[in-house]
């Protein structure tokens, strides 16, 4: 899967002011990061706001983004969640026929154990007509997957890599450390994916490449001394992307570049006074 290495772009939904799905804005967002340099993109994912996504404007999403983007890019597709039978019949109702792999968050909400956690990767494996990447986001889900249940499932045939967005270091190095060789490591975590690649990762499922699709082609492919200062440049506005929840902050940010909207939809709100005063101060 060496296709998937480097820069995933977490796409954002684009939103009219009447939180319809902003189609034109979507085609100029996959524009802007693929002529930015990111090497293929995640459709659907947490960052899209998929939660608020009915399975018919998932699927006019996902159709979109095959369509803007013409072949030029591998696309990933986001289908995760708490229920797992639900996971099961999305993949059944699914044209995967130019889809190339599967994000798939780990359940949240229900806490299960890692036993659980491992029955449930092993059916959406199972059933997947195309392979599928781990998602660890424990601030979210409020279950961290553990290195040995990341390791028990990189057994899996159907199973070829792990985006790891615990923050935990130590932990993803213990998964390099034991993982197969073909086994991707992904950063979560824009800021840590320097980090990332020293130890063994093979790149980003990023945020803010939404916006600077330019740093993160430098950061996933400079030198490792290129990488950083890269990733330097984030330091300050990396955090605001997630203050008032992501993608509050990005899709500002967005708004700002002249993108698209900076809509989203309830339970989350546009982003403060406050906040929207600092990116614009911080904006590269």
């Amino acid at each position: 899967m060496l296709k998937l290495h480097g820069t995933g772009v977490a796409l954002i939904t684009p939103f009219n002011d009447n939180s319809s799905i902003d189609f034109p804005g979507l085609e100029k967002l996959i524009e802007h990061v693929i002529h930015g340099g990111v090497d293929y993109l995640v459709v659907a994912g947490t960052t899209a706001e998929s939660a608020t996504l009915s399975k018919t404007e998932k699927k006019e999403v996902l159709e979109a983004c095959i369509k803007y983007n013409a072949g030029r890019l591998p696309i990933v597709y986001g289908l995760g969640g708490n229920n797992t039978q639900a996971i099961l019949d999305e993949i059944e109702e699914t044209d995967f026929s130019q889809i190339d792999a599967v994000l798939s968050v780990s359940p949240y909400y229900n806490k299960p154990t890692q036993a659980g956690i491992i029955a449930h990767y092993s059916l959406i494996a199972d059933h997947s007509p195309v392979p599928v990447i781990l998602y660890n986001v424990p601030g979210r889900t409020m279950s961290n997957v553990s290195f040995q249940t990341t390791i028990q499932l990189a057994q899996h045939p159907n199973i070829i890599g792990m985006k790891e967005a615990s923050g935990d270091l130590s932990q993803c190095m213990r998964i390099a450390a034991r993982m197969p060789e073909d086994f991707l490591l992904i950063s979560g975590d824009d800021i840590l994916t320097p980090s990332m690649r020293v130890i063994g990762g093979q790149g980003v499922i990023s945020v803010l490449a939404n916006a600077y699709p330019e740093i993160f082609k430098t950061i996933c492919h400079g030198n490792l001394d290129e990488s950083k200062k890269a990733a330097f440049r984030l330091l300050d506005i990396n955090p605001l992307m997630y203050e008032e929840s992501n993608p509050v902050g990005l899709k500002f940010l967005m708004k700002e570049l002249g993108i698209c909207g900076h809509t989203v939809r309830l339970p989350l709100l546009p982003a403060s006074e406050s906040l929207k005063e600092r990116i614009k101060n911080l904006k590269l």
